[in-house]
């Protein structure tokens, strides 16, 4: 059978719904700069539940969110503690430190799902530039996720790509029109110049499940490793830049089962590379990690 690489699931919400913190625009960030230790029991029951791969803590960690936020300040503090933080995940786990990967994370610089708001490509690459500096030390390999639109993906890439390290990238789509990211750019086109970059990876990620099964195909046709990790989320459409995610609604029907079933689709189309974003608990990747071994699959590193 095919050798799988199990992502982590959805870690800054399964951080932000365990915390006892009024929600904070900074997300998983700021409870783990006040509670560190609950980063780690979250990262480390997503090893044990199966994940081969971690990402690093940094979500909302760009210099443009937290000087937004007056923790500008702060930013090289979180960049080095979320690696601390993700070894005592594995130190904590029942897995070895050769077993687990740590990826770095460079996500969306200003906000999540909002195209319209997102630098041009010199400011972006300058940003990314200052967070890939922070993390190349410590990062096996580095995911880009929640892009919105090909000019912050491609400033993403340059700047992940000049570590020398892996780097693979995530890409939203619309859930109502899932051949369109959320910019409305045409997803063919868009994996066409990614893939021009020749990553080790193309994704999907942060979209509802159903959509990105209809989208799926279209990795396909690039040659490049490909998968993808859904999140649970009702709507999205409620998230504005600078808010907070409890005003959005997680999915009742998404169970672990359910979940599988969508993930085992994305399989059977040539996917490699799965997981789980947000509301995507370890509940869930226990459940795929389980489900994929008892079919004959092997769980895998990336890279």
């Amino acid at each position: 059978m095919t050798e799988i690489a199990l992502l982590d699931g959805g870690l800054g919400q399964e951080i932000s719904k365990r915390s006892a913190q009024t929600a904070h625009p900074l997300w998983s960030v700021k409870v783990m700069l006040d509670t560190p230790e609950l980063v780690v029991d979250v990262q480390a029951e997503f090893i044990d539940a199966g994940a081969r791969i971690i990402t690093a803590n940094t979500y909302t960690a760009t210099p443009t969110r937290m000087q937004r936020h007056d923790l500008g300040e702060r930013f090289e503090e979180a960049q080095e503690l979320a690696f601390e933080l993700a070894h005592q995940a594995i130190d904590q786990s029942s897995q070895s430190l050769e077993s687990v990967q740590i990826a770095g994370c460079l996500p969306p610089l200003v906000a999540s799902y909002r195209a319209e708001v997102s630098q041009d490509y010199e400011n972006s690459l300058s940003e990314f530039q200052l967070i890939v500096e922070q993390q190349h030390k410590h990062a096996d390999l580095f995911l880009i996720e929640t892009m919105s639109n090909t000019t912050e993906s491609l400033a993403a890439l340059d700047a992940a790509m000049a570590s020398g390290k892996p780097v693979y990238i995530g890409l939203t789509i619309d859930d109502s029109s899932p051949h369109t990211l959320r910019s409305g750019e045409n997803l063919v086109d868009v994996v066409e110049t990614i893939a021009s970059k020749s990553p080790d990876g193309v994704l999907l990620n942060c979209s509802i499940p159903e959509a990105i099964t209809e989208a799926i195909p279209a990795l396909a046709q690039t040659g490049i490793r490909f998968g993808a990790y859904a999140n649970g989320f009702t709507s999205i459409d409620k998230l504005a830049p600078g808010g907070t995610v409890d005003v959005l609604e997680a999915r009742q029907d998404l169970t672990p089962d359910a979940y599988t079933k969508h993930v085992e689709q994305w399989i059977s189309e040539g996917a490699t590379i799965v997981g789980g974003c947000c509301e995507v608990g370890p509940a869930h990747i226990k459940h795929i990690a389980d489900r994929l071994i008892s079919s004959g699959h092997t769980l895998t590193h990336l890279g």
